[in-house]
């Protein structure tokens, strides 16, 4: 079988992009890329302008785009929006911003902010962004980071482009997690 070469583009919100100390997320793909083998680039934003001109960056200059299987958004908000810089935008601005730009890719969001979507308002989000899928979870706990199983969904998709059998995959090899934290996925 072909190998997949998948990478995760991560784009989180932080309080000031000038502070140039290492997250805790960027600490997890260090480790995604040494311990896994899978690329990533990391981004950070504490705008929504900053979260344009990242995704623009990505999209006209990046010539491995479309290896970018997933956008990994590490925001704080919940169910329907995300917070930048003390500013909330809705998911269907997100879309707005994405448009039609997101083709074949799956948005995951860290369970830094909570994932509640009506089938309406999913639809709508990969119908004008032109995404493949959009993952996140239900649950949020401040002491539980969910960085760990969006490890293990990253590295399934290197095995497999099946979203159904990757979910399913998931499930089964950390389904206590996934319950907990109320995996969610929309496509």
């Amino acid at each position: 079988m072909e190998e997949l070469e998948q990478f995760v583009f991560c784009l989180e919100a932080v309080s000031d992009v000038e502070i140039t100390e290492t997250t805790e997320i960027e600490r997890q793909l260090e480790n995604l890329a040494l311990h896994h083998g899978i690329p990533n680039i990391y981004k950070a934003c504490d705008t929504i302008e900053g979260l344009e001109e990242s995704l623009s960056a990505l999209l006209y200059d990046d010539h491995h785009f479309k290896n970018y299987e997933i956008i990994y958004l590490v925001m704080e908000g919940e169910d329907n929006s995300i917070c930048i810089y003390n500013y909330y935008y809705s998911l269907d601005e997100i879309a707005e911003l994405f448009e039609g730009k997101m083709k074949g890719k799956i948005i995951h969001f860290a369970n830094t902010k909570t994932l509640e979507l009506t089938n309406d308002q999913a639809q709508f989000f990969l119908d004008v962004s032109g995404a493949k899928a959009i993952s996140g979870y239900g649950e949020k706990f401040n002491n539980l980071k969910s960085y760990q199983l969006d490890q293990a969904f990253f590295k399934l998709f290197q095995e497999n482009e099946n979203i159904e059998e990757v979910v399913e995959t998931l499930f089964e090899k950390n389904y206590a997690l996934c319950k907990l934290l109320d995996f969610r996925l929309y496509y």
